[in-house]
């Protein structure tokens, strides 16, 4: 006999699923608390290499792709990350990368100097190796500066490199340096007799290195983390080679126009040959420009200990460029206190402290390498 809808309830009421499912929303994310730890070694096209259990017997590489929560975050060589899913590094896997771990430091640069979006290069590094030339692509001060102040401001130790030696003396760039403390290590190319170690370039021949510069640079390097900075053609992929076994391309230099050819795509970590653990050294791409537009003018003085002290005798809210009136730099200057480099090296100041676009993009032009 049927009920009367009058004496029914709300526990006869069917609810009708909703077609986008009846889960509630919810702001709260899963605390993965499973998930295990990877060093990112390189980037490609959305896809993520980390090694995951390093130093161990366990130690394998795990390719992942990012969570979509994190698709505005920037994940780069070096990182330490979150990973959850199949962590086997089993072929044909895919992990979920759902946490960037804090970082103890992170090397940056914008497009330009007028460009406020900053990019990530490396994370987690220990030193900066920039690697110049001395001839052949010619070396630009402009550049080593703005390297400079990158890893000052990201906290992270600068190692000057210097390849080519034997086809010009470096010793007139190396002058604009003098006053500051970090390490110069001069690299030529060894003569087939001498000492040296083997290095495969593209063409399929050997090119020999200087042996003690790639000693003198090994010595700085064990338990660290390294990044390689230069120009396509410097020899920074092969000093890489030769420190860690890699087959990193190489690229030789357009004898018309003199700049470096691009070989590496993509930034990659590598072990360090004959290391204690941790010891990594991340190659980077061939770079064109490295802009500082978000870094801060007072943090950009800081770089330059050599003319830092004369802002003491400028007037309040001097912006020290080359239109500043009265600026204490340029008695500084002046009396000798920054050596007799003191005026380029107020040039170099004030080329990074200036605001004119034209002024990079002269600088990126001169420094001619393919990015």
């Amino acid at each position: 006999m049927a009920r009367s809808t009058d004496s029914w309830d709300e526990s006869d009421v069917r609810i009708r699923p909703s077609k986008k499912g009846s889960r509630p929303r919810t702001k709260d994310r899963p605390s993965h608390d499973d998930a295990v730890t990877g060093r990112i070694i390189t980037v490609d096209r959305g896809r993520y290499t980390a090694v995951v259990g390093e130093d161990s017997d366990n130690e394998r590489v795990v390719i992942a792709a990012r969570a979509r929560e994190l698709r505005r975050s920037p994940v780069v060589a070096g990182d330490f990350v979150s990973l959850v899913g199949d962590v086997s590094g089993a072929p044909d896997t895919l992990a979920r990368l759902v946490k960037i771990q804090d970082r103890h430091t992170l090397l940056r640069r914008s497009a330009d100097d007028t460009d406020p979006v900053e990019r990530a290069v490396v994370a987690n590094a220990d030193q900066l190796v920039i690697v110049v030339a001395a001839a052949n692509p010619e070396p630009r001060t402009g550049f080593i500066d703005r390297a400079l102040v990158a890893a000052y401001d990201a906290g992270i130790e600068p190692i000057l490199l210097v390849t080519k030696a034997d086809v010009k003396d470096p010793a007139e760039l190396l002058s604009n340096y003098t006053h500051l403390d970090f390490p110069v290590i001069i690299s030529k190319t060894a003569d087939a007799q001498a000492s040296g170690i083997d290095a495969r370039s593209d063409d399929g021949l050997s090119a020999r290195l200087d042996s003690t510069a790639v000693a003198a640079l090994r010595a700085h390097l064990d338990g660290r983390v390294t990044v390689m900075l230069g120009h396509s053609g410097v020899g920074k992929s092969t000093m890489v080679n030769a420190l860690t076994g890699a087959e990193r391309a190489t690229g030789g230099v357009n004898a018309v126009t003199g700049r470096g050819r691009h070989t590496s795509s993509s930034a990659l970590a590598l072990r360090l040959a004959d290391a204690p653990a941790g010891s990594w050294i991340i190659d980077t791409p061939g770079i064109r420009s490295f802009g500082l537009a978000h870094v801060d003018p007072d943090r950009i003085l800081r770089s330059f200990p050599d003319l830092s002290p004369g802002i003491e005798n400028c007037e309040r809210g001097c912006k020290h460029t080359a239109n500043a009136v009265n600026c204490g730099l340029d008695d500084w200057v002046a009396g000798g206190h920054a050596g007799p480099t003191g005026p380029a090296r107020l040039a170099s100041l004030r080329r990074l402290l200036g605001t004119d676009p034209r002024m990079e993009a002269q600088e990126t032009k001169e420094l001619g390498s393919v990015n």
